[in-house]
């Protein structure tokens, strides 16, 4: 039942067959089924024991009609095909999708009464169920309804289950279609301010796209002409050369590099659910990702663990090779199903970022030992630029009055470079971004400053 409305198995499936074919129709009777079996046969009894043909005789129309109804409810053929089409497939957390249901009757035969049910899970909302009164030979009847999440996930939304009834209510018969849709429910994004750090190294800052220079018209390198090209383009000098029509290769743009890491150690978090300080790093990752990308960057996801998304493409980086909003998928599903790690330590993510020249990092960390903080301020040697924010265990876990020793670790990450921010609860990304930003301008602008060496962000 993928988006888009694929077949289902007809109502005449061989699932009674596999499960004891009608003798396990029987099992279907309803309350008001069963209610009529029981007193039809109570009164036969009655009427055998007191002699009363009358009796006997409504008795007998009692206990029939159910099993007459069973027996005509599960002999009839009806062919149904079932499709489900989700749209949107991805949403944030909060967000509603709408699921839109279609049952065609593919038989000669009208249907009688049918019941349709989606399963859905719990967090998604009630089950929804629909009732159809009958659906004419080659008729088709769509129905729809609404999910809604606040928590992040993959949720299997299936398989749709079809409910058969007789006129008289005597009988329910399910029929279960096999196929079923993924909701993607991704964490929640905020529009971040454009900000810009100072000190750029060239090649990083403001998104823009930096060519490849040409020394001149010796430089070129041209190639064959293909049909469609802009004659515009067209290489004279190398045409002449080669005796064929040559063109001037497109300009290689390189973007410039970011990579957000996020700090998924278990022992790093306290506390669940959608306030919890791990959805909120989780939350803060997935706009940095977005943002960075929107402003023209090259990005990657990486984790405490050491696994980097998309992990293909330029060195590992998402925007240039492909196109944006692609990249920006393949990120947020693997943020939607994130969990903490049960690694410790921030050595492998570390051994990720050796290699250098990774542009501008902005790492989301939980509650950090002087052990790790140790680690995530060696990182700074591999990037251009650096900010960090640090979750305040202390408020985090007890509350107003406790203070964690974040003020120790933001200060051993500031003497890296750095520009650290601590992160209190119910802080807003947009506003820390903003303040990070003129953090590192202040810190470009003061004598001795370590700016110079530092890239940019914007």
């Amino acid at each position: 039942m993928a988006a888009g409305g694929l077949p289902a198995e007809s109502a005449e499936s061989a699932e009674d067959q596999a499960k004891g074919g009608l003798w396990a129709a029987f099992a279907g009777l309803t309350t008001r089924g069963r209610s009529f079996l029981a007193a039809g046969i109570a009164a036969a009894i009655c009427a055998f024991v007191l002699g009363q043909e009358d009796l006997l005789r409504v008795g007998l129309l009692l206990a029939v009609l159910p099993l007459v109804c069973t027996v005509v409810l599960y002999r009839t053929r009806y062919r149904v095909a079932g499709s489900r089409k989700l749209a949107p497939g991805r949403v944030p957390a909060g967000a509603e999708a709408r699921v839109q249901l279609r049952v065609d009757n593919v038989s000669r035969l009208p249907t009688g009464l049918l019941m349709l049910q989606d399963r859905v899970p719990y967090v998604l909302g009630p089950r929804p169920r629909f009732v159809l009164d009958r659906v004419e030979a080659g008729g088709k009847r769509e129905v729809s309804y609404r999910v809604r999440s606040d928590l992040r996930g993959r949720y299997p939304l299936g398989p749709l289950q079809l409910r058969l009834t007789d006129p008289f209510g005597m009988c329910e018969l399910t029929r279960a279609f096999s196929a079923y849709d993924t909701l993607t429910v991704i964490p929640r994004t905020e529009p971040l301010p454009p900000v810009r750090l100072s000190g750029e190294a060239a090649g990083y800052g403001d998104g823009r796209h930096r060519s490849l220079a040409l020394a001149g018209e010796d430089d070129v390198i041209p190639r064959e002409y293909r049909h469609g090209d802009d004659l515009r383009r067209v290489h004279w000098r190398s045409t002449a050369r080669y005796g064929e029509l040559m063109v001037r290769r497109e300009e290689q743009p390189q973007r410039a590099r970011c990579t957000v890491l996020l700090d998924t150690r278990d022992i790093a978090y306290a506390g669940a659910g959608p306030d919890s300080a791990f959805e909120w790093a989780v939350a803060g990752a997935a706009s940095a990702l977005v943002h960075m990308l929107e402003r023209g960057f090259s990005v990657r996801l990486l984790t405490d663990t050491g696994s980097s998304v998309p992990g293909e493409g330029a060195g590992g980086f998402a925007g240039s090779t492909q196109d944006s909003s692609d990249s920006a998928g393949l990120m947020m599903d693997t943020l939607a199903v994130v969990d903490h790690s049960d690694g410790g330590g921030l050595s492998r993510a570390y051994d990720v970022l050796r290699g250098g020249n990774e542009g501008l990092l902005i790492g989301f960390f939980g509650d950090l030992d002087e052990e790790q903080a140790a680690v995530a301020a060696k990182m700074r040697r591999r990037s251009g630029a650096a900010v960090a924010f640090v979750l305040d265990s202390g408020l985090w876990m007890h509350g107003s009055e406790a203070r964690g020793p974040v003020e120790e670790r933001l200060r051993l990450l500031r003497e890296a470079g750095w520009t650290a921010l601590a992160v209190r609860p119910g802080a807003a990304l947009p506003e820390l971004w903003r303040l990070a930003g003129q953090e590192r301008t202040n810190a470009g602008a003061a004598p001795g400053g370590a700016a110079g060496t530092a890239g940019g962000w914007s």
